[in-house]
């Protein structure tokens, strides 16, 4: 290819790049709320926030920009850009799917630990920041990974109402070259090494967060040792003065 037709991949990677940090960061927000609602004590939040999940899980996310770029200038009087129309048709549709994630890995928590949280006085909020989130957002951070990698590759669903993305610049450039297999054989490389950086990061997000979660016993305490601790500090000891078994 000339140096013109790489320059236009490029801008189409830089569209694609700008179009999932987009609609991610909805994503997010959206599993979350929706995710955090669906565990919420009063019926009529948790079914609102059911309804807008099965609505947007059961929609094709194709349909779903037509919608938001053809219908919403209709019914609102406003035209949104590709890219924002793009944005919101994946962020929404993505953050559905999120939300079961959400609501999973808090439903998943040990109910001893939230039980402990009603005990110590806490207000719902923190029961759900200082207790659930620190031990639910590790184990969310899998299944997030996968959806963001499923994310990246619906993008290339924007191509259809002319956004010059990655998978429009390609098709641009297989048609200008005529070479079809070269082409979408560049493409697929250039999806696959997103990923793989996007799986990286992940990962790294997760050991990071795992890191202190659940920490490991203090190295070189044998048991005769922490029974004289025990028996020194009173911790354990029985009326009668000894350590009960």
């Amino acid at each position: 290819m000339t140096s013109g037709l790489w320059d236009l991949v490029l801008k189409g990677v830089w569209v694609t790049v700008q179009l999932l940090f987009l609609s991610a960061l909805l994503a997010g927000a959206v599993s979350f709320v929706v995710g955090v609602a669906r565990t919420h004590r009063l019926w009529v939040v948790r079914f609102l926030a059911g309804f807008y999940t099965e609505v947007f899980r059961g929609t094709s996310a194709l349909i779903m920009i037509f919608w938001v770029y053809f219908v919403l200038p209709l019914a609102f009087g406003w035209q949104l850009v590709p890219l924002w129309a793009g944005a919101l048709a994946l962020g929404l549709t993505y953050g559905a799917y999120g939300s079961e994630i959400v609501r999973g890995a808090l439903n998943s928590v040990d109910p001893a630990q939230k039980e402990g949280g009603i005990a110590l006085s806490f207000t719902p909020w923190q029961r759900l920041r200082l207790i659930l989130l620190p031990q639910a957002v590790p184990e969310m951070i899998p299944p997030f990974s996968n959806l963001l990698i499923e994310l990246l590759k619906g993008t290339a669903l924007v191509s259809v109402i002319g956004m010059g993305d990655l998978a429009f610049s390609g098709n641009l450039v297989r048609l200008a070259l005529q070479e079809s297999a070269e082409i979408y054989t560049y493409l697929l490389v250039i999806y696959f090494v997103i990923a793989f950086a996007l799986t990286r990061v992940m990962r790294g997000l997760e050991k990071r967060l795992k890191a202190g979660v659940g920490g490991t016993p203090a190295r070189g305490n044998s048991p005769q040792q922490e029974l004289k601790r025990a028996e020194t500090t009173g911790v354990g000891a029985s009326s009668s003065g000894g350590v009960l078994g």
